[in-house]
This record gives C-alpha cells, sequence and structure tokens, in this order.
C-alpha cells in the first residue's frame, strides 16, 4: 500500500514538475525578422531575464522573413524596418508600432583613411551603388573630398542578399536623392543591384563581414553593426547641405520631426529629414502582432516586454547607439495601439 502511494506520489510529483516546466517554457517569448535592431533585442532580452525570468527568443533573419513567420503564426511578434501598409495591417488583422530608432550608414573597406575622414553626398553615393562610379579615384568622390589621395582602386558593392528592411530604407533614401536610382532601381527590401562588381550578404552581419572581407567594398549596415565590427563609414550630406557621421545624436535629430500617427500603422520615413544635424539615413525599426492572437497569454507577455524596454530599456538602447522612444509617444503607444490586443 505504502508502495503504492509512493508511487502515485512520485508520478504526480513527475506531472507537476513537467506542468511547471511547461509553464515556463510557455512564458519564453517568440519572435522574428529584423537584423537591424537585433543587438537592442538581444541586450533587453538579457536584462528581462535576469528581471523576470521570462526569455526572449529572437530570430534575428531579416525583415521579409519576420512578415512571413508572424503571417504564418509561428511566432508571437515579426519585426520589420519596413513598415507594413494600413490596408496589409487591416486585412491581416495586425498592429503595428515603432520599437527603436537608428540609422544605415555606409561603410567602406579602404585602407588609409580613418572612420568619417571621407565624405559624400546622396547623388554621388547613389552613383556608385548604379556602378556609375565604380573607381575610388572617380572625380566625382575627389571633388568632395580635396586634399585626399584617393586610391585608384575599384569599387565592390555589398548589399542584403535577403528581404531586408534595412535595404528597403536604404533605397527608399537612395530614391529620395537621386532621380537616376529612382527610375531605374527604386525602393523595396529586395531590389535588382544594378552595379557590374557586387556581391551579396546575409543580414546585417553577413553585409559587415564582406564589407570587412572585400578590399575597396562599399556597403551599408545599422550603425550598432558599423560599432561592434570596428568598420569605416563615410559621412553624409544631409537635407540641410551639412556633412554628419552617425551617432545616436544624428538619428534623434531625424526622428524629432516625426508626425507618428499621421501614417496608417505609424510607418513614417525619415530619410532625408530636414534638420542641420540630421542623419539622412535614420529609420524606426517596427513591431508587427495580431489584435486577436492564437495565445492571448504569449501575446499579453511579448507587450510586457516591450513596456519594460520602453520604461527600463532606454540606456541599453543608448549604449549601442540606438533611439530609444520618448515617454510621450510610448504612452501613446499603450492607449491608442496596444489597446487594440485582445487579452
Amino acid at each position: 500500500m505504502n508502495t503504492k502511494r509512493t508511487l502515485l506520489k512520485t508520478i504526480a510529483a513527475a506531472a507537476f514538475a513537467s506542468m511547471a516546466m511547461g509553464a515556463a517554457l510557455a512564458a519564453d517569448i517568440t519572435g522574428a525578422g529584423a537584423t537591424f535592431p537585433f543587438p537592442v533585442y538581444a541586450k533587453w532580452a538579457e536584462a528581462y531575464k535576469a528581471a523576470t525570468g521570462t526569455g526572449l527568443n529572437y530570430q534575428s533573419i531579416g525583415s521579409s522573413g519576420g512578415l512571413k513567420q508572424i503571417r504564418a503564426k509561428t511566432v508571437t511578434f515579426g519585426a520589420s524596418d519596413a513598415p507594413v501598409k494600413g490596408e496589409e495591417l487591416e486585412k491581416d488583422g495586425m498592429i503595428q508600432f515603432p520599437a527603436i530608432i537608428g540609422g544605415t550608414v555606409p561603410v567602406i573597406n579602404l585602407e588609409g583613411f580613418k572612420p568619417g575622414e571621407l565624405r559624400v553626398t546622396g547623388p554621388v553615393l547613389a552613383d556608385m551603388f548604379l556602378g556609375n562610379i565604380s573607381n575610388w579615384n572617380d572625380p566625382k568622390l575627389a571633388a568632395l573630398n580635396p586634399g585626399k589621395k584617393l586610391p585608384d582602386q575599384a569599387i565592390t558593392i555589398v548589399h542584403r542578399a535577403d528581404g531586408s528592411g534595412t535595404t528597403y530604407n536604404w533605397t527608399d533614401y537612395l530614391t529620395t536623392v537621386s532621380k537616376d536610382w529612382a527610375d531605374k532601381v527604386g525602393k523595396g527590401a529586395a531590389v535588382k543591384w544594378p552595379a557590374a562588381s557586387s556581391v551579396g550578404g546575409k543580414g546585417n552581419e553577413g553585409v559587415a563581414a564582406n564589407v570587412n572581407r572585400v578590399k575597396g567594398a562599399l556597403g551599408y549596415v545599422e550603425y550598432a553593426y558599423v560599432k561592434k565590427n570596428k568598420m569605416n563609414f563615410m559621412q553624409l550630406q544631409n537635407a540641410d547641405g551639412k556633412y554628419v557621421s552617425p551617432d545616436d545624436k544624428t538619428f534623434a535629430s531625424a526622428a524629432a520631426g516625426a508626425d507618428w500617427f499621421s501614417v496608417p500603422g505609424m510607418g513614417v520615413s525619415m530619410v532625408n529629414a530636414k534638420g542641420a544635424d540630421s542623419w539622412p539615413v535614420s529609420t524606426a525599426s517596427f513591431i508587427l502582432m495580431y489584435k486577436q492572437p492564437a495565445d492571448k497569454a504569449a501575446s499579453a507577455e511579448a507587450l510586457k516586454f516591450f513596456d519594460w524596454a520602453f520604461k527600463s530599456g532606454k540606456q541599453l538602447a543608448s549604449d549601442l547607439d540606438y533611439v530609444p522612444l520618448p515617454d510621450s509617444l510610448t504612452d501613446q503607444i499603450r492607449s491608442k495601439v496596444w489597446s487594440q490586443v485582445q487579452k
């Protein structure tokens, strides 16, 4: 009898432990998408787990991948740097809100120059990505950098090989500053790259690795990857005609004039923003979630995570040169956007 009771207790304890483990696993938040914000999401996840015990499993697979995953309902949230249009959000029954602001930066592999020493304008940068300027000592580049001895070296364009919100923002900028680019290529998460000498890389990580590997390379990555990989970058002329370097201050300046609720889904473009201190390729990274989630508990956990990030993750974001959203905006996101998600 005692043996039977002990056995029943053991089975009950094992079942309880299994349920507890299932509950712990269920509490972990799942997300997928943009590589642009991955460095800050990883930092937030680490700190959030330490504070709450709840983990975040985020797949840094690119914005197009994130949209596929959220539409397939295999993750609690999708992340994209290319905002989804209002009519698509309506059709899918989703909300969208910005989580963080950062900047995309032209990065180069050119010996003999310090980061930010070389300057470029938007139209000349577009000509480089078009393949119209294919050598580093081209007269157009030389004219922007008087007194600098530019090498007689071929330019290899490094671009994203996967569907990417970073590419969407980069090509949105090139389209804004160059009619030639707008007519021949346009903007999108994936485009046909026209330069004869070009190579693709997967994610911001892949582009950074290829730029650092290929001599004479020119690519584009989110600024956190520039810092992490100690990359060389070019100063860029902004809409006010000033040459600026990328950092949290120039990203914040570009974001200052954004009218977030002027566009359905808050999908505001900040490229070529006015302001003497504005970085020309600043952007927000967006989160997508269902208004009527299949798993309400998981959805609630995801919103708790972003609520914590907005309140307690600002310094972690600033340390990586992202720009945290102002409290006035996050208050509006809570009341106007998160309120649409069924609890």
